[in-house]
């Protein structure tokens, strides 16, 4: 069963009882919710549509970033949900895998909601008939055993690089300050 607004609406509520000062942030995405009920996880929802991400950590505190071929940027892995996505944890893992061939069975996420929920507005791409919209990305945390001699291949389609970066060359905030003190062991809500 694709994601539904139920699902969205259940992770955003449980999201702000441990982050209530991001309520008036993430306000934009409650209201797009009720507006668009289970839209909201199609790519076609213009008003916003919600993305999911995976933040891996290595136990050296070092961080996977991707370069994004299309935007020319240096961000963690992540993308649109799909059909097929019964979660938004699931599609995180889904877009770790696609985009870097790391397998769900080499992660563990940290927690089972989301250690970060990010609006931001994405411009619009006449080539692919898309209007300026809202991501509304859901960010994961997991932790792998992966060393630095392990390969990555990467979905070249949509990925020219990746890099391991320690957590505090991230400069979004609070992304930065909260992959940081998981890497020094801190604990996240479950």
């Amino acid at each position: 069963m694709p994601i539904t607004a139920q699902h969205v609406r259940e992770t955003l509520d449980a999201y702000l009882t441990h982050h209530p000062d991001e309520k008036e942030a993430l306000s934009v995405l409650s209201e797009v919710l009720d507006e668009a009920g289970d839209s909201i996880a199609s790519r076609k929802e213009y008003r916003g549509h919600v993305t999911a991400g995976a933040a891996l950590l290595r136990s050296d505190g070092r961080v996977l970033t991707i370069e994004h071929r299309a935007l020319r940027k240096w961000l963690l892995p992540g993308g649109h949900v799909e059909a097929s996505d019964t979660t938004l944890l699931d599609a995180a893992l889904r877009e770790l895998e696609e985009e870097t061939s790391i397998r769900s069975d080499q992660v563990e996420p940290v927690s089972l909601l989301p250690f970060h929920i990010d609006a931001h507005p994405i411009p619009a791409s006449p080539d692919k008939g898309e209007d300026a919209h809202q991501h509304f990305d859901f960010r994961y945390l997991f932790r792998t055993t992966l060393d630095e001699d392990e390969t990555v291949d990467l979905q070249e389609e949509e990925v020219t690089a990746f890099s391991w970066q320690f957590a505090d060359m991230l400069t979004a905030e609070p992304l930065r300050s909260r992959v940081m003190a998981a890497a020094r062991g801190g604990t996240l809500p479950t």
